[in-house]
């Protein structure tokens, strides 16, 4: 089965969405292990990862929504590997700080 070229921005943006919705799913369930354990470090934690969600919902999703339809307009490869490191480096401290939460000692 072929999938149409026009799909791919949508699922791209899809996938950004998801990502960033995860991160604050993340984000909520560290705040609520912060203030359960009176643990002001991993409200901090929670906050900065709901940032990070945030921003992936709020700025790199659309962004990286236009530039693959740009390049698909181009006819060009869609491929960009900087938004999916900064993608990458915000799932990455979301684990961190739902790992601390999970690990630190009530």
């Amino acid at each position: 089965m072929i999938v149409p070229m026009e799909t791919q921005p949508e699922r791209t943006v899809l996938s950004w969405q998801r990502t960033g919705l995860g991160m604050l799913a993340v984000a909520g369930l560290v705040a609520h292990r912060a203030v359960g354990t009176a643990r002001p470090a991993l409200l901090v934690a929670a906050g900065i990862t709901a940032l990070l969600g945030l921003l992936m919902l709020g700025r790199l999703a659309p962004a990286r929504y236009r530039q693959v339809c740009r390049r698909v307009a181009e006819n060009r490869a869609v491929s960009d590997p900087t938004p999916a490191r900064v993608a990458t480096a915000g799932v990455v401290l979301a684990a961190v700080a739902a790992a601390a939460a999970v690990l630190m000692p009530d």
